[in-house]
């Protein structure tokens, strides 16, 4: 039987001796502004694109495809994507 041993805990008191930020109090939660008035300019995420080129879809894809592109790890859904345009631009040039 395989033992485990238990993960050292903190306590609260043990985080309050190593914290630099004090406890908030009711009245600082009172004064608290929202983000966006303290900083208006800031920018928040990413924004949309300059010129959005893909379209975000759901679809439904074998167990035996998603094995095949993910085999070779991070980046499957591209590889998925960059096949298929090769596929439409092959079909194309041959419809013309």
């Amino acid at each position: 039987m395989k033992r485990t041993v238990a993960k050292k805990r903190y306590t609260a008191s043990d985080m309050r001796a190593v914290s630099d930020n004090p406890r908030w109090t009711k009245s600082d939660f009172a004064k608290a502004k929202p983000f966006d008035e303290v900083f208006p300019t800031m920018r928040k995420g990413r924004g949309p694109n300059k010129a959005p080129t893909k379209r975000l879809v759901s679809l439904r894809l074998s167990p035996e495809v998603l094995k095949h592109f993910k085999a070779d790890g991070p980046g499957w859904q591209t590889r998925i994507d960059e096949t298929l345009v090769k596929i439409a631009r092959r079909k194309s040039r041959l419809a013309n």
